[in-house]
């Protein structure tokens, strides 16, 4: 697992899988596009939601519990990463959000 920037998300696969692991209050404040909402709280019983063969962005609102998640994922075999600062960077810096669905 590796911290990386908005600007390594932006550069990112399309490929890759952003999962948003805040809690549902929180993404009414908008998501990454294409982001998939999976709680932290969530993400072990539905792992099976994710695919293995392609690389996870976990994403929450300060950096802390996408890193937890990160590591877990990255320890069941996951190329899993997550963003540094969170939506709160990526808010602060006018990036695109979309409402949740």
């Amino acid at each position: 697992m590796k911290e990386i920037t908005t600007a390594d998300v932006l550069a990112a696969d399309p490929d890759v899988q952003i999962i948003d692991v805040r809690e549902a209050d929180e993404i009414l404040t908008g998501m990454i596009e294409d982001a998939v909402h999976l709680p932290a709280g969530s993400v072990l019983q539905r792992v099976g939601e994710l695919d293995k063969s392609r690389r996870v962005i976990a994403v929450c609102h300060g950096g802390g519990r996408s890193g937890r998640v990160a590591a877990a994922l990255t320890e069941l075999g996951f190329d899993a990463d997550t963003l540094v600062g969170g939506m709160s960077n990526w808010e602060a810096e006018g990036l695109p959000m979309v409402a949740p669905e």
